[in-house]
């Protein structure tokens, strides 16, 4: 017999490549972190032995989920400006209290809490925009999880840096120190075409080919960003980005709500990505991006959740139902978006927008073994008649029982395996008091 590291018995995989594959009584044999076989377990008992075995007879075991936009240490202000459009959430009350209480503390605990969170309900990689990129990295290495951190840039001076070219900077020195670290990767993270003039953006555009990492940007988030792009130059956000020759397939775009069908044949010409955040984007009335139209264009759509100031959560299930309602509804289609595209733009599309489809994404052969298990034996996902839809309309994130990174358990039936949760909730609580004086 074969020894691996650790061996998983499952009711039910489902690797999301090929699409449209569950394979019931499988087993999916890991070694030195990576995926080595995925075969039916009366096979598996016979050819391998675990030096872990894990026998999860009542679950289905999928690739982890891929949160493709967040801002983890506003976490710390979840709750805190609620029910507001998006200008006055930020200009009143978000920019000022970063004003006054950013810093590596800030990120630090704030970034610990959503990576427990986000571990609890199953994500396993999270692609962030957010100040002090470099202890966003720090903590995510702490903790095991797969990141994709953000290169900020704005134009304006902040406590990361003064100016444009400063936070490039700085990006690249983060970039730098960060090559090394197996599951950690950077993105350039341009906020939005609204705080980023063109000569920052053609710099970012060279350095990021030069660097071969992406370009990750608010994009059409609202009806009233377009219409002041228009007033003060004449041109729509896309088709000055375009004109910048920012829309690659390095590049992506989150949020999207405001697009003229002209506008996705840019796209999808492009090779661009979409980050699509419905809850965030209900909860401010940002709009609806229409991602169905997207999605037949051939654009590569993603999810995300948006920071969890807000949303209010980094729930990637409550995400993944959210879009495929929500989808139906623009369309007026209710064959729009189903159950396994949901599930694909909250793993493999992830994967795809990052770059990181040869290493996550998807049960593959080869790959690393990111991997959840969502115990489905519950009132509330019975009776079963398949598993996928169950995960996307009936399950929530209470029912992920345990979380693997590169072949790493960092939930153990419902327990985290590298957070202090007690002290955790303690830091917490300084901040609520800090926040709120």
């Amino acid at each position: 017999m074969i020894v691996v590291d650790t061996l998983i018995h499952a009711r039910w995989i489902i690797p999301v490549e090929p699409e449209s594959v569950t394979y019931e009584y499988h087993s999916l044999a890991i070694d030195k972190g990576r995926v080595i076989d995925l075969i039916p377990t009366d096979v598996a008992k016979l050819k391998y032995q675990g030096i872990t075995t894990e026998n999860l007879s009542t679950h289905a075991l999928l690739p982890g989920f891929i949160n493709c936009h967040t801002h983890a240490a506003m976490t710390l202000m979840r709750g805190i400006a609620d029910d507001l459009p998006l200008m006055d959430w930020l200009q009143n009350h978000i920019w000022p209290l970063e004003q006054k209480w950013m810093g590596e503390a800030f990120v630090r605990d704030g970034t610990d809490l959503a990576i427990a969170e986000m571990l609890l309900g199953g994500t396993t990689c999270f692609n962030d925009m957010y100040f002090y990129p470099d202890v966003t990295a720090q903590q995510a290495v702490q903790h095991g999880i797969r990141a994709c951190v953000g290169m900020v840039v704005v134009d304006f001076p902040t406590v990361w840096a003064e100016n444009s070219a400063a936070y490039i900077a700085k990006g690249l020195e983060i970039h730098d120190q960060l090559r090394h670290q197996p599951l950690i990767t950077t993105s350039f993270a341009p906020h939005a075409p609204y705080t980023v003039s063109d000569d920052p953006l053609q710099k970012i555009r060279t350095l990021a080919d030069e660097l071969e990492i992406p370009i990750n940007m608010h994009v059409h988030e609202t009806l009233h960003e377009v219409e002041q792009a228009q007033a003060n130059t004449g041109q729509r956000p896309l088709q000055r980005l375009h004109s910048l020759g920012l829309l690659t397939p390095s590049f992506i775009a989150v949020h999207m709500t405001q697009l003229t069908a002209e506008e996705i044949s840019l796209v999808a010409e492009s090779g661009a990505h979409i980050v699509h955040c419905p809850e965030s984007n209900l909860k401010l009335a940002s709009g609806f991006c229409p991602i169905a139209q997207c999605l037949n264009a051939g654009i590569n759509v993603a999810l995300g959740t948006d920071g969890a100031a807000s949303n209010n959560d980094l729930d990637m299930m409550g995400e993944m139902r959210s879009a495929a309602l929500l989808a139906k509804a623009v369309a007026q289609d209710a064959s729009s978006v189903p159950a396994m595209t949901a599930l694909r733009m909250a793993t493999i599309n992830g994967a795809k927008a990052l770059g990181l489809e040869q290493e996550t994404g998807s049960l593959t052969i080869g790959k690393s073994a990111d991997a959840i298990a969502i115990d489905l034996d519950h009132l509330e996902t019975q009776p079963l008649y398949c598993p996928v839809s169950q995960i996307v309309y009936a399950a929530s994130r209470q029912q992920v029982t345990d979380v693997w990174v590169a072949g790493k358990r960092l939930l153990k039936q419902r327990q985290l395996t590298t957070v202090n949760v007690t002290a955790l909730k303690e830091r917490v609580a300084e901040w609520r008091h800090r926040l709120m004086g």
